[in-house]
């Protein structure tokens, strides 16, 4: 019996029409549009001016606190304008605009860097180039992954936790670098564990990725500290909470963290850019991107420069196809459409997802009828209908005491409503006021 989460859940159609597609390599953008909070917590503080030449990988914007993050350059160029563009918020964002120099061939070397199996670094190293090359979590959350493994003396922690679950429909982007950076994800493993000094690694990967499973079975057969995890194909696998749960059956306490259960959780492509960074000296510049649709003509896997816009990206995989209605951000269950083609990918870009007419149409929301099915998928244990009717009445308060804030905005509820309610939408709104009223007590 494979592992799950025991509360809810559903299994949309899965639709990993790019799991077949190999990684391909984007070509480098003419300008790209770098935004300064591409992470949770503090904007980035820019430290560059119009007309400045930049090099590949050299600082733009330093962290602007504990929880903030290093921006790097993704090209060698010159800065053209420090602007304000629509970022994948949908908000106007502080950004830099950089025009490629396209007489400069560092822009256009296909740099392979070979396998590094010695780690020299010690723990304070490991942590301190962790921050210095802006790296954070590239499974959604964007949390700078040096505030994540800064552990208080004292504290109980024994596992390190990967998640290649990648449950969203579309997204293979994960799928794909766990078969194709096998040997460096593990070796970035092995990084992680000598920063916490703690020797208990396990990788969760759902069952419908039984390649991944059984590669990464092979490279850690003889190493005791590593271990794989085969996981019910069940969404959201992905939730810290729910992949802890799954895998070692500790229940993450309400408004809680992993640490408070003794374990740290990083997503395969924050190890992926963790090696890249210890073992190569090698900011943030680039991630894998899923871009998927079942209407593209040329839907893959790609790496992509942070801040090219979204435009080349569709370019490249056929342009859009007849009918097209929304342009998402991430996956169908948890991305968000964005407005245009003009914004720019960012560190949490894990997909574009192309939505055709048909796909996206959603039905006419009707009265709710108390089936109760919202709250049987709900993995949270929480009450959907009753959120999303306290926030659409203004009755914050009321709904900060149902545990309004616990809901991890997974999209279950939405998805299995017969009556077509804007459950998520009107819970994300609520949510948002609540965070700040809170914001405003403190």
């Amino acid at each position: 019996m494979l592992k799950t989460f025991p509360k809810g859940g559903i299994h949309p159609p899965e639709n990993k029409i790019t799991s077949s597609k190999g990684i391909k390599k984007m070509p480098v953008p003419k300008v790209v549009y770098v935004p300064i909070a591409q992470h949770i917590g503090i904007p980035s503080e820019i430290i560059v001016e119009q007309k400045d030449k930049v090099e590949i990988g050299q600082v733009i914007a330093k962290s602007g606190g504990f929880v903030s993050s290093n921006i790097h350059s993704p090209v060698a160029g010159t800065v053209t304008k420090l602007d304000m563009i629509v970022d994948t918020s949908g908000y106007k964002k502080q950004c830099i605009v950089i025009r490629t120099d396209p007489k400069n061939e560092s822009n256009f070397e296909d740099i392979e860097y070979p396998l590094k199996t010695e780690i020299e670094a010690d723990a304070k190293d490991i942590l301190q180039k962790i921050n210095d090359f802006g790296i954070v979590g590239l499974g959604g959350a964007t949390f700078p992954s040096h505030v994540k493994l800064q552990v208080k003396e004292g504290t109980k922690l024994d596992h390190l936790i990967i998640n290649g679950v990648e449950c969203e429909p579309y997204l293979t982007a994960d799928h794909r670098l766990m078969l194709e950076k096998a040997e460096e994800i593990v070796v970035g493993i092995k990084i992680l564990l000598k920063a916490l000094n703690i020797n208990k690694a396990i990788i969760g990967i759902e069952n419908n990725k039984r390649d991944a499973i059984e590669l990464f079975k092979n490279l850690t057969q003889y190493d005791e500290t590593i271990k794989v995890a085969a996981l019910q194909v069940k969404y959201p696998q992905g939730g810290e909470k729910q992949l802890i749960r799954a895998i070692l059956n500790r229940e993450v306490p309400k408004n809680g963290l992993p640490l408070d259960v003794g374990v740290i959780v990083h997503n395969v492509g924050t190890i992926f850019a963790i090696y890249q960074a210890i073992q190569h000296n090698k900011p943030l510049i680039e991630r894998v991107v899923t871009v998927t649709g079942k209407k593209l003509e040329n839907a893959s896997n790609y790496w992509v420069k942070i801040g090219t816009p979204i435009k080349d990206l569709v370019d490249e995989v056929g342009g859009l196809p007849e009918g097209t209605r929304k342009i998402v951000n991430g996956g169908p269950m948890m991305g968000k459409a964005i407005k245009n083609l003009d914004v720019p990918v960012t560190k949490g870009t894990s997909g574009i997802l192309v939505i055709s007419e048909d796909e996206a149409s959603r039905g006419e929301p009707k009265n709710c009828i108390r089936c109760s099915e919202c709250v049987n998928v709900c993995p949270m244990g929480l009450e959907p209908h009753l959120l999303m009717n306290l926030s659409e009445k203004g009755m914050y308060e009321k709904a900060s005491y149902e545990d309004i804030m616990t809901c991890i905005e997974c999209g279950s509820c939405s998805y299995v409503c017969p009556s077509y309610r804007p459950l998520l939408d009107y819970i994300r709104f609520g949510k948002n006021i609540v965070k700040k009223l809170n914001t405003s007590k403190n």
